[in-house]
């Protein structure tokens, strides 16, 4: 009875999943379309041909690539940005992306199952959305991971990324409420508006309203029980350039982590508690800006709950202050790549969340002085 029930399931999400090409190039433009000329939907047209690559010939999963690529020239040309260097680089993304999507397809065709599992295509999809942030920014070093947590896991709604701006490198990390193609045109909206709003917002109260404002556009373009549901959690941080210090804004959001030289570790909690981005509708008051020492030696981690909700086998949640405080690590990566592996210890490998993890290190001494001017939990 079970299995009767679970065909029609399966061929169900074949012929959803058979329509997501074109769902993402149309919505794709519609979002162009309706939003400022700022923004972009570049991440859903790339996403287009990498989803078409496991389900149809090599001459569809082409011509998705063509339409993408179309789409993308065509609102340049239509947006009169056409022939600004970041719109030859989007285009070149999207070229880029649709030419990889026809090598998975060719694999996928001769029977690798690897690259024909659902994760394959997610993370290659999550990687043309989320691209990697540049190992280093002035004298900051930068380090970004995004771990799925299930092998056949549909594109989650996790997100980060950073931005060098007049005002200093600005970073986001945010968890989008959702999976698949929902969260993926949120994570486009928030990283769309995050990316405009860095360069041109001299605060990062101005920055987290765009985001509130260009998620309510979004919301608008919802169901009814969307409108209400969707939200996104979201961390804003601002490290000014020559200063030993970090500005943060939290929204909702699971508090970053300073680790210290000399092992030292502070939690920055917010000093006033808010509602996640997206919810404007429930409750309103102005962002509050915290501010904390980040001197030389220290790495700020930011990270998503997948993180501090990971469960070993008694229930027990992966606590990153009780794991990390005392640890000392050369860099940002070796950061990364142990929190990694502790989280795969501590679930067995089990975990049930996407985990996204940012973490930015200043290299040098350690400076003596550590003034704090927001709540910090040693």
């Amino acid at each position: 009875m079970g299995d009767d029930g679970a065909a029609p399931r399966r061929d169900g999400g074949r012929r959803i999943a058979q329509v997501l090409p074109v769902l993402l190039i149309v919505g794709g433009i519609f979002f162009d379309v309706a939003t400022p000329a700022s923004y972009t939907a570049s991440p859903l047209f790339a996403a287009s041909p990498l989803v078409a690559a496991p389900f149809f010939s090599p001459l569809y999963t082409l011509l998705v690539g063509v339409g993408a690529l179309a789409a993308e020239a065509g609102l340049q040309v239509y947006n009169g940005t056409f022939t600004e260097i970041p719109s030859v680089t989007e285009m070149l993304t999207v070229l880029t992306v649709a030419v990889m999507a026809l090598f998975i397809n060719q694999v996928v065709r001769r029977g690798s199952a690897r690259l024909a599992s659902a994760r394959v295509v997610a993370e290659a999809a999550q990687r043309a959305v989320l691209p990697s942030p540049a190992a280093r920014i002035g004298d900051l070093q930068i380090a970004a991971r995004y771990e799925a947590a299930q092998a056949d896991a549909f594109i989650g709604g996790d997100l980060f990324a950073v931005q060098d701006t007049p005002y200093g490198v600005r970073l986001v990390v945010g968890d989008v409420r959702g999976k698949g193609l929902n969260a993926v045109e949120e994570v486009a909206v928030v990283l769309g508006a995050f990316r405009e709003a860095a360069e041109q917002e001299p605060t990062l109260e101005g920055v987290a309203q765009r985001l509130e404002r260009a998620l309510k556009r979004g919301g608008t373009r919802r169901s009814e029980p969307d409108v209400f549901e969707g939200f996104t959690t979201a961390l804003l941080a601002e490290i000014p350039r020559g200063v030993g210090r970090v500005r943060v804004v939290n929204r909702g959001h699971p508090p970053p982590l300073v680790l210290h030289a000399d092992g030292v570790l502070d939690v920055l909690e917010p000093s006033e508690p808010a509602l996640p981005l997206g919810m404007g509708d429930v409750g309103t008051w102005p962002d509050r800006v915290d501010e904390a020492a980040l001197p030389a030696g220290a790495t700020l981690l930011l990270y998503t709950d997948g993180l501090s909700e990971a469960r070993d086998e008694h229930g027990t949640f992966y606590d990153p202050r009780e794991r990390l405080s005392g640890r000392i690590f050369p860099g940002p990566e070796e950061l990364l790549d142990a929190v990694v592996a502790d989280v795969q210890r501590h679930t067995n490998d089990g975990s049930t969340d996407d985990m996204a993890l940012l973490a930015v290190s200043r290299p040098g001494e350690r400076q003596p002085e550590r003034r704090r001017t927001m709540p910090v939990v040693p």
